[in-house]
Formats: structure tokens, C-alpha cells, sequence
């Protein structure tokens, strides 16, 4: 019977061996897009890219955590009290 041990250890293993993947697939897929780019002469600036800061995302879980903004403060209007 396999342990939580092993069974973690063999999840651990995975996530290296779809790490590695992805990063082959994205780069095959980068290297695609590219020839392409180059056979329609598409630049950056014809699909928006130009002048933005390039953000990759790797998957949801990587993402940083964002804290939710505190409340603004409004101070009451002062009363007129004569």
C-alpha cells in the first residue's frame, strides 16, 4: 500500500515533470508565433503589444495576492449649528 508520504513525493515529481513541459511547449509555441509574425510581416504595435509592460502569467496559483483596498475615509460634513 503507498503511503501520504510516497503519494506526495510522486505529486511533487509531476509538478516538475508539467513544469518542464510547459516551459518546452510555451517556448515551441513562441517560436511558432514568431515565423509567423515574420511570414505575414505582423509586428508587435498590429496585435497592441507596443508600449505596454509585458506581463506572463504562469498559472492562477502564481499569482500575487492582491490585499483588497482599505475603505476610503469620508469625513462627515460639519453641521451649521448657530
Amino acid at each position: 500500500m503507498t503511503t501520504y508520504k510516497e503519494l506526495q513525493a510522486q505529486i511533487e515529481q509531476l509538478r516538475k515533470q508539467a513544469e518542464e513541459l510547459r516551459q518546452a511547449e510555451i517556448a515551441d509555441v513562441i517560436t511558432e508565433i514568431k515565423a509567423k509574425m515574420n511570414e505575414y510581416g505582423i509586428t508587435g504595435a498590429d496585435l497592441g503589444l507596443m508600449g505596454k509592460k509585458r506581463i506572463m502569467k504562469t498559472s492562477p496559483a502564481m499569482a500575487p495576492e492582491v490585499p483588497a483596498p482599505a475603505p476610503a475615509h469620508v469625513d462627515a460634513p460639519a453641521s451649521s449649528e448657530m
